[in-house]
């Protein structure tokens, strides 16, 4: 017997009636992932392993209704993982989404009643003002591509030159007293770049603007019994969606353009734009959380599951993103490339970014994948990639991150050393002068570039509070104050909170002074948290991720109440800017390459630093003809520190080069006389001595040549 067999032919196109259109159904392209125009209509794309079956639901814009639901047939429109449809004849704006049914049970968790986001969208529909809109049906919005815009050059600022501003784009703008017209939006955010170049800043790092609900905060205020808002926005629901209540226009596509826009007039003012991203966890949460997508399309794929498919818990969130797999790693990818390539930003900042070096049972890899692909992708290549290199388990790798020396870090051991150091523990001299020269015990074999330093985060007290609290005062975020870090390393300096005490105004002014030129002199990457150069309060709240009011909010008023610490904040990074010893490639050498040393570390007397257990002063000097480019001479610079109650008087040394001492910085002195600008630094005799009053420091710079 002879058996015969047909190839078989595909189906015609189906029909489906789309309000008073008439849509035409075919099978579609398995690529690219997402919704993608063609000339012959909407691609669909979905990757979705264990589900049995898929309907696209169609719907217009922010409406309830459903005007089209079309099954996706197994055999026509699977290949491999990839769902897909081509539909023609949707008009140009509508909304979609997923309906999948599969197993429930050993970690899968299909629900066909819920409508699920694409997770390749890049923008939801039903956007609202900020605080609206509860409840609405949010669903993956259908929207052109950008990449056709032609965009201005990205500034691509060395590392070495790069001082880091962190900020909320609602809370920067939204405060009394901001001055802009847009409050608390992406255009507001670029008002503000002319305050930001005038400061001397380089690039702003933006907490996470990838879509999140800011109603799903569970607290209420007890003290004013106010409902709580999650303000930070540390939840995911759509990542690569720029959250649409941050634009004044917040509808459709218009999010991505106003914030496209804004990264442009960044651009064009020669700052760079840096992106604050959460792929370790998603707002889909633990048991009992609410699905968006990842759950309800194959929960055992996108998340950390242990042997009973229960989630594994590394971000302190309810869950984990599983991006150890090969199908999420591509996914991230994606998603990063996206804001590269139409979003124009120019690097990222990782939350929790440990949590990307585990396996999906949550064991530590030497090499992960995630992190490598990252790492050496082609389009990231001139971006910025920055760790917060620890996770909500324990895992602590500052210094230690992954990634082939391609990551910078925030440097933990940095603020915690310096904190310290100026609260006045004994003994910390060491430490201080190893954090100064960019932490070459952490960083050995890569270079002080890898280190971000940083004293304050939106994570922890502000500047002014660190100086002003001994405890936590987090009341107001509905926990019992339980919530929030314990360990802060802040001193009050004699008062709890507000206080008139004349004294105890004056050492906090000096302590913030101490604090801002310690992070400004020191080798690595600087970054101030927005408002700390006018020293912004929380009023003691050291966890203000719920608080979306003036405790959470930059207040401007503090602009002109405490005008002359800005000047202080604003002339120190001129200071750092102005002199390539301070902004070093590589780490010191010493002597050890034939020539004289390039820092000098002295204490009371030239050449006698105390670096033992009761220790709280040292000095350095470095010698600046010996930078490490090539050709480049700086002054010398010389450097004092006295963290003791009482004046310790330094017997001063000769500048390297030999030229003569002009004091710029004198943080016991009131302003103006606390930073000199050039032209006005008074000199200091060699020899001769300078009494260095207690919790103070000094600066001294070298004159010019021929000066």
């Amino acid at each position: 017997m002879t058996i015969t067999t047909e190839t078989p032919r595909p189906r015609p196109a189906a029909e489906y009636s789309y309000r008073d259109r008439t849509l035409r159904v075919g099978r579609g392209s398995p690529l690219p992932p997402g919704a993608t125009s063609t000339p012959d209509g909407i691609n669909f794309v979905l990757l979705c392993r264990h589900g049995t079956a898929v309907r696209l639901v169609l719907s217009e814009p922010c409406e309830g209704e459903i005007y089209a639901e079309i099954p996706l047939d197994p055999l026509q429109n699977r290949t491999g993982d990839h769902w897909h449809v081509r539909v023609d004849g949707l008009p140009e704006e509508f909304c979609y989404g997923y309906r999948v049914d599969g197993p429930v049970g050993n970690g899968h968790r299909y629900d066909p009643s819920i409508i699920l986001h694409d997770p390749y969208t890049r923008a939801l529909s039903c956007g609202r003002p900020w605080g609206t809109g509860h409840g609405l049906p949010r669903r993956s919005l259908m929207m052109d591509s950008l990449v056709d815009e032609e965009r201005k050059l990205n500034p691509r600022i060395p590392l070495e030159d790069t001082i880091l501003y962190e900020l909320h784009v609602r809370g920067f703008t939204v405060g009394e007293g901001s001055g802009v017209e847009f409050p608390g939006t992406y255009r507001g955010l670029a008002e503000k770049i002319d305050y930001l170049k005038e400061l001397g800043i380089t690039a702003v790092e933006v907490l996470p603007i990838d879509e999140f609900d800011e109603h799903d905060c569970p607290f209420v205020n007890p003290l004013t019994g106010e409902r709580l808002r999650n303000f930070w926005g540390y939840d995911p629901i759509a990542f690569g969606a720029p959250k649409a209540a941050y634009a004044h226009n917040p509808e459709r596509a218009a999010p991505w353009r106003e914030f496209r826009d804004a990264v442009e007039a960044f651009h064009a003012a020669g700052m760079e734009v840096i992106l604050d991203v959460v792929f370790n966890h998603t707002a889909e949460r633990g048991d009992g959380g609410p699905t968006y997508n990842f759950r309800g399309l194959d929960n055992t794929l996108y998340y950390m599951l242990d042997d009973r498919g229960r989630y594994l818990n590394f971000s302190g969130c309810g869950n984990t993103f599983s991006s150890d797999h090969p199908v999420v790693r591509n996914y991230l990818l994606d998603c990063l490339r996206s804001w590269v390539f139409e979003g124009g930003v120019d690097g990222f900042r990782f939350d929790l970014a440990s949590v990307l070096g585990r396996d999906r049972r949550g064991n530590v890899l030497v090499e992960p994948p995630v992190i490598n692909r990252i790492s050496e992708d082609s389009l990231l290549q001139d971006t910025k990639l920055i760790a917060e290199p620890w996770d909500a388990a324990g895992l602590y790798q500052v210094g230690t991150f992954p990634g082939a020396g391609r990551w910078s870090d925030w440097n933990g051991r940095f603020r915690d050393d310096v904190r310290r150091f100026w609260r006045g523990a004994p003994g910390l001299t060491s430490a201080l002068a190893t954090r100064i020269c960019g932490s070459d015990d952490l960083y050995d074999g890569r270079g002080p570039l890898h280190s971000i330093n940083f004293l304050c985060c939106h994570d922890g007290f502000t500047l002014a509070d660190l100086v002003s609290y001994d405890q936590k005062h987090n009341e107001a975020n509905g926990e019992g104050n339980r919530d929030g870090n314990d360990t802060n390393w802040s001193w009050n300096c004699g008062a709890e909170g507000p206080t008139d005490d004349p004294e105890v105004l004056r050492l906090r002014r000096q302590q913030v002074r101490n604090l801002m030129a310690t992070l400004m002199i020191s080798q690595g990457v600087p970054m101030i948290l927005a408002g700390d150069e006018f020293l912004r309060t929380q009023h003691g709240n050291n966890n203000a991720w719920c608080q979306d009011n003036p405790i959470g909010w930059v207040d401007w008023s503090y602009r002109e109440q405490n005008a002359d610490f800005l000047r202080f904040t604003r002339l120190m990074i001129a200071l750092r800017r102005a002199h390539p010893s301070l902004r070093r490639r590589t780490f010191f050498t010493g002597a050890r390459d034939g020539g004289p040393p390039e820092i000098l570390w002295h204490g009371v007397e030239p050449s006698r630093p105390d670096f033992g257990p009761d220790a709280r002063a040292v000095a350095f000097a470095l010698d600046g003809r010996r930078t490490d480019r090539p050709g480049l001479v700086d002054r010398d610079i010389y450097v004092a520190v006295n963290a003791w109650r009482d004046p310790l008087t330094f017997r001063i040394p000769a500048a390297p080069s030999g030229r003569p001492w002009r004091r710029a910085v004198d943080t016991a002195l009131p302003s103006p006389d606390d930073i000199a600008e050039e032209d006005r630094r008074p000199r200091v005799p060699v020899p001769g001595t300078y009494a260095v009053q207690g919790h103070s420091m000094i600066i001294l710079v070298s004159e010019a040549s021929g000066a």
